[in-house]
């Protein structure tokens, strides 16, 4: 039986088309579901649409739209960027979805109720509507605003409501964290984390009334006044996409996830809400969370109000999947916030993958053409050892580093064609034609090492080369990367 890795990205809002931020995260969970089923691993990918927020009630009545087919309309959205980016997610669950999510929901409020965890009282607080969370007065800036979203004021809400005994599993949190028995990466954010674990933690709201919920929702059990709060909920996505509270073979099989990939501004509903809930139903914990940091567009914060939000969608049709899912990866470090620019996306697309891929397997391609060169696709030495250099790497999520890494041994062959020149070589004498042959040989050996470790990363274009350079015949091609002008 073949070892299981199991994979969640972030389960997006849809109170709006997706941006470009949506797609990086995409992207990193699925170069690492690849990089797994690559190990021979079963393997599953999920996310999902975050449906139940009030944030997508709100925009679903300001679009005048039933919010049923606003959410669905929105989702569809988020599922067809995750095919335009060559994202293969095996489990996309919806959190509308009554028959499964609703169930599971349901399930994991009673175990946490039967556990003495949920209590009812009235309460007063700030809600940002944003987060879809309260906050006390002293987290937020100096204007009263909450950090992650400047400029939007909360909302004083008053009201009776379901609160979780947070504050029981502060101890056991900091030793699951501290103990590396839940990991996070980068160690900056495990550090963030432990630091707000310092404070003693509060008790949380996890419903909210009908009235202010909008009738939407999944509703707490055994109380149809209320529904519940929305991270309850979302979070529980990950495990009810995987059969949590109605298929318990298939949710045996995945459950715990093994890596949770994640934004910076979720961390504390990962870290530390979603291990209590876990705990308090006497379910296992995820093993490890991976944190990344957000986007730029041009050094501003993406914003509607400044204009800069960009639509990965006309990205992939301008330049294709590939080489999106090479600037995501190369250019933005992968635990800390990058910048995005079609001029630096550019630049970077001509240099690496127009001049640097792109031309490298044109040429070896050509000589191999020229030379008659038969290949055996049997694997070389090469293939081994440059897997092996990017194994712990890609394992530990570095993928700028990997990428670094494999365009290494792209400049490495350039380097070596360009010493050796077989295309200037005279081929009167059988030995100068020999030495040409091995020299073509090596590089084509080389070009499949490289397109094999290109898989999780580049996957179209590493499928082109593979099948170019199968052999036993090689054959020029149209350029994998046409020059930018």
């Amino acid at each position: 039986m073949n070892k299981k890795f199991y994979i969640t990205c972030a389960i997006p809002y849809v109170n709006a088309a997706p941006h470009i931020g949506h797609a990086l995260e995409f992207v990193q969970g699925d170069v690492i579901a690849r990089y797994h089923a690559l190990l021979g691993e079963d393997t599953l990918l999920l996310s999902g649409g975050d449906e139940n927020a009030l944030k997508n009630v709100q925009a679903a009545e300001k679009a005048g739209v039933p919010v049923h087919k606003f959410i669905d309309d929105n989702t569809k959205k988020f599922l067809e960027l995750t095919t335009a980016l060559g994202c293969r997610f095996d489990v996309w669950q919806k959190g509308s979805d009554q028959e499964h999510h609703f169930v599971a929901s349901q399930k994991l409020w009673q175990l946490c109720d039967k556990a003495g965890d949920i209590y009812k009282k009235s309460y007063e607080g700030l809600y940002c509507v944003g987060c879809e969370t309260f906050y006390t007065a002293d987290e937020l800036d100096e204007n009263g605003e909450c950090f992650e979203h400047p400029g939007k004021k909360l909302e004083k809400v008053s009201e009776e409501n379901y609160f979780f005994r947070l504050s029981k599993y502060q101890k056991q949190i900091i030793d699951l964290i501290s103990k590396d028995k839940l990991k996070i990466i980068p160690d900056t954010r495990r550090n963030e984390v432990l630091s707000f674990l310092k404070q003693p933690l509060q008790d949380i709201s996890i419903s909210r009334s009908n009235a202010r919920a909008k009738n939407w929702g999944v509703p707490v059990p055994g109380d149809d006044s209320q529904r519940m709060y929305v991270w309850f909920d979302a979070l529980n996505i990950y495990q009810s996409g995987i059969g949590f509270g109605w298929d318990e073979k298939q949710y045996e099989k995945w459950w715990p996830a093994d890596v949770h990939v994640i934004g910076k501004g979720i961390s504390r509903f990962h870290a530390v809400y979603w291990p209590a809930f876990l705990l308090s139903a006497g379910l296992a914990t995820p093993k490890s969370i991976f944190v990344h940091g957000y986007f730029t567009v041009n050094d501003q914060k993406m914003s509607k109000t400044l204009g800069n939000v960009i639509d990965p969608f006309e990205l992939i049709k301008k330049y294709g999947a590939d080489a999106l899912r090479y600037y995501f990866l190369r250019e933005i470090p992968s635990s800390a916030d990058g910048d995005f620019s079609e001029r630096r996306f550019k630049e970077l697309y001509n240099s690496d993958l127009a001049n640097g891929l792109g031309n490298l397997i044109a040429r070896v391609a050509k000589l191999a053409e020229n030379n008659n060169v038969l290949i055996k696709n049997d694997q070389s030495d090469e293939i081994n050892s440059l897997w092996n250099d990017v194994q712990p790497i890609v394992e530990s999520f570095r993928f700028n580093e990997a990428l670094s890494l494999i365009w290494g041994a792209v400049t490495g062959l350039d380097r070596y064609i360009n010493n050796e020149r077989p295309w200037q070589k005279e081929l009167s004498d059988d030995s100068k034609k020999l030495s040409n042959y091995v020299v073509i040989t090596n590089a084509v050996n080389q070009i499949i090492s490289i397109a094999q470790v290109l898989k999780p990363f580049l996957p179209e274009t590493a499928k082109k080369i593979l099948d170019q350079f199968k052999g036993p015949t090689i054959k020029s091609q149209p350029p994998l990367f046409p020059r930018l002008t």
